[in-house]
């Protein structure tokens, strides 16, 4: 029997839903699991328009893949070359509107070198919801910076993807209800007041 879980209410002025690395060399790869991409991309999309209109703070993440995999490592950058600078480009689907916030990586996590940190000041943001790809790398990463930060933490599970179903799955039931809580993305919108 799944575990029940509290009910979740959301104050919109204070919560921002910052979706990670949706972007061309990341979203079509086809070993995504257990969502694709393109769900992802759909269901992050239209937890942003909801949120948005609720007066939502919207923080779209991209990182500079070229920099990114050119680094020394003992595991292998994924097959193929380096990505051309396209890769690091949204998807045609993302379009951040006026108000939303763009934040350009060079590593993993959304906070080290930029400027999303005081975006989210800025704005009194108190929790941040967090969706993109992929679950254990930009994701995880990300909210582990904003847990040490003191952010309070809604993941969106059905909107965030990895490498693998396994992997996710570990991210999803073993790291993330450490640090905040986990619901599918159209819970989280009907959250939002």
């Amino acid at each position: 029997m799944a575990e029940a879980h509290p009910p979740l209410a959301l104050d919109a002025a204070s919560t921002a839903i910052v979706i990670i690395d949706l972007q061309n060399g990341i979203a079509g790869r086809p070993e995504l699991a257990p969502h694709s991409g393109a769900d992802v991309t759909k269901r992050s999309i239209e937890l942003a328009n909801v949120a948005r209109s609720k007066g939502a703070l919207i923080v779209w993440v991209r990182v500079l893949l070229h920099e990114l995999l050119t680094r020394p490592a003992d595991a292998a950058a994924p097959a193929g070359a380096v990505p051309p600078k396209e890769a690091s480009e949204f998807v045609a689907a993302v379009t951040p509107e006026e108000g939303d916030e763009v934040v350009l990586k060079r590593c993993w996590g959304a906070f080290f070198g930029t400027q999303l940190e005081q975006v989210l000041r800025r704005k009194g943001v108190k929790t941040v919801v967090l969706a993109g790809i992929a679950t254990n790398f930009g994701v995880e990463s990300t909210a582990r910076e904003a847990f040490d930060r003191g952010y309070h933490l809604v993941f969106a599970e059905d909107a965030t993807t990895t490498v693998g179903a396994e992997l996710h799955k570990f991210a999803v039931e073993r790291i993330f209800p450490r640090m905040g809580r986990v619901r599918s993305a159209e819970a989280i919108a009907a959250a939002l007041t």
